[in-house]
């Protein structure tokens, strides 16, 4: 979740620093980097925390897939800055990384709950 926040924040910066009108709809990879990154250190916290965060992280996750979608059912490169477009395109991907990544934890933390209490 870190690691995927700290690419988002980059790829926000990027797309911002590149962009000529300096649009802040370029910096929303870095927005939802910034909160990965604050729930990544909630997750640090302890067990508790660790499951409400990053069940919230997958939430924003899926959020994010949603989120860049829209320029690209709008119109994509004939309506956006180019740039734009491949801001939010590295959104979704990353973001469908971070929900499969987490998904797949999940599933694995409730096996191994269920294989403790049935040994």
């Amino acid at each position: 979740t870190l690691a995927i926040g700290a690419l988002l924040v980059a790829l926000g910066g990027y797309a911002y620093t590149g962009s000529v009108s300096r649009s802040a709809m370029t910096l929303i990879p870095a927005f939802f980097g910034l909160a990965f990154i604050a729930l990544g250190l909630l997750a640090r916290r302890g067990d508790a925390m660790r499951r409400h965060a990053m069940h919230a992280a997958a939430a924003l996750a899926l959020a994010g897939i949603v989120a860049g979608t829209g320029p690209l059912a709008m119109g994509g490169t004939t309506r956006f800055p180019p740039l734009m477009i491949q801001a939010t395109t590295g959104l979704m991907v990353l973001c469908a990384i971070l929900l499969a990544l987490a998904v797949r934890s999940f599933v694995q933390a409730r096996r191994a709950r269920r294989g403790a209490t049935a040994g």
